[in-house]
């Protein structure tokens, strides 16, 4: 079986993601790293991007969820994950990073960050 990863990282985006109502309010810069467990094989033989996880989508999805202020960022790793698997039928695994820039702690900290990691469920062999 094959285990290909296509990835984006460093997403970057102004959002309105915490749990404090002022950190919705004013938002914050965050980063976001998303890796898809596919295959390439289709595209390897090819040469043709439907066999393989078109990237701009993938940015568009990610930028949607983005745009939802939300008050943990656990939940929005959770809905990138589910909207990757619902996009993307050849995806068996995903991997999102989301990172807060300067959260709101008195210490100098350059970012907090969570890493959730989702294998598809009922995948067929």
């Amino acid at each position: 079986m094959n285990k290909d990863i296509v990835a984006l990282e460093g997403m970057e985006f102004y959002a309105f993601h915490g749990f404090y109502e002022e950190e919705r309010e004013k938002g914050n810069d965050f980063v976001v790293d998303v890796s898809l467990t596919t295959t390439f094989q289709k595209a390897a033989d090819t040469d043709e991007l439907s066999g393989t996880v078109d990237y701009v989508q993938l940015h568009e999805l990610v930028k949607a969820e983005m745009e939802i202020p939300t008050k943990l960022l656990e939940r929005v790793a959770a809905r990138i994950i589910e909207k990757c698997f619902e996009k993307f039928d050849t995806v068996s695994g995903v991997k999102v990073s989301v990172a807060k820039k300067n959260p709101p702690i008195d210490a100098p900290i350059r970012q907090s960050k969570i890493t959730m990691v989702r294998e598809r469920e009922n995948q067929a062999s």
